[in-house]
Order: C-alpha cells, then structure tokens, then sequence
C-alpha cells in the first residue's frame, strides 16, 4: 500500500470515528446511558455495526470515548484569561468561556452526571474516565484558587474547589430543567462572584 493510500484510509477511518461520536452523544443525549446501544448508533450514523466495533470494544468503551472528546473542548475552557484585568473580572472571565463551553458541548457533564448518579455492581470504563478527567479539572481549578489566593491553606483550597465545582454542577442541572429559560452565561457570572467573595471570606 502506498504513502497516499495510507493516507486516504486513516482519514476515512478518523471521519467514521467522528461520525459514531457524533450519532452516540444524539443518542446518549435521548436515551441516556442504558438507553443506548450500538444497534441505534448504527442506525443514527449509517455506519455499519461493524465498523463501530472495528473502533470501539463495546457500548461502554464508545460513551467513554465520547466523554473524553468532550472533556478535551472543555478543558481547553478551563484557563484563567490574560492577566490585563482585575482578578474579579478574570475570574467572570474564566466563568464566561466555562458556561460557553458547556452550552457548545454539553455532552461531557450531562453523560458524565448520569453515569456518576447511577450505582452497578460492576463499574464502567465510561463512568471511571469521567470520574478521572472531573479529577483533572478538580486540581486546574484548585491550582487557579491558590494563584489567586496564596494566603489560603490547603484544606480551604480544597473545600472552595469542591464548592465552586459543585454549584457549576448545580447551574448545569438547572439548565438541563429549564431549557432556553435559564441564562446560564449571567449565572457562572453570578457563581464566579459568589466564590470569589467566599474566597476573600476565609482568606
């Protein structure tokens, strides 16, 4: 086989990828976790079964996949801006491009949610790449609150991340509630002044 044969088919190959990603977080987005299946993902996308499981070991290692692409976009979101404000207007800066990321790929937390809420007896990968990409997020944004906040001791660097993590978990859900309804850029502006004064509180 040649250079561009190569070629070609690694960039088909990447295009399947992408199409199966796309059709499961339709279809994961519907149907949930258990709702989805590789039958209907072959179906959402045109794709052959086959070629599902050419890329994929199983349904669990699919929504797994899709998880990490997600998280990867949202990560990226997930960085103070330029040091050219005041640290408050940082601050709703770095709120601003998170509750931007999360309308534009919504997918990470809203699987990621689900799966954490649910209990099996055996765990799924899925579940368990969640759980280690929100541990990724956890330490940039307690990396961000002792750059902001020097004076803080560790126990309270921890307990205003798990807070600040926790009630962007809480805007997301209301979210999800109540649709278009629910302004969710004015409230991460709103959360992000919230943890900024409890920050200067236990400081």
């Amino acid at each position: 086989m040649n250079e561009r044969s190569t070629r070609r088919r690694r960039a088909n190959g990447e295009e399947s990828r992408r199409k199966i990603l796309d059709a499961t977080v339709e279809v994961a987005g519907e149907r949930g976790y258990e709702g989805t299946s590789i039958a209907l993902v072959s179906k959402k996308c045109g794709l052959p079964a086959s070629s599902i499981y050419w890329h994929f070991k199983d349904k669990d290692d699919l929504i797994a996949a899709v998880i990490e692409r997600s998280f990867d976009s949202w990560l990226a979101a997930l960085s103070l801006p330029e040091e050219d404000g005041t640290p408050l207007a940082r601050v709703t800066g770095l709120a601003q491009q998170v509750a931007k990321a999360l309308l534009d790929a919504p997918d990470f937390l809203r699987l990621g949610l689900m799966l954490t809420l649910e209990r099996r007896p055996e765990e799924p990968s899925a579940r368990t790449m969640f759980l280690q990409v929100r541990g990724v997020a956890h330490e940039r944004v307690a990396g961000m609150i002792a750059e902001f906040v020097p004076e803080l001791d560790s126990a309270s660097v921890e307990l205003l991340t798990t807070y600040a993590m926790a009630g962007a978990d809480g805007l997301f859900v209301a979210k999800e509630i109540g649709g278009d309804g629910v302004d969710l850029m004015r409230l991460f502006e709103l959360h992000a002044q919230a943890v900024f004064d409890l920050a200067a509180r236990l400081r």
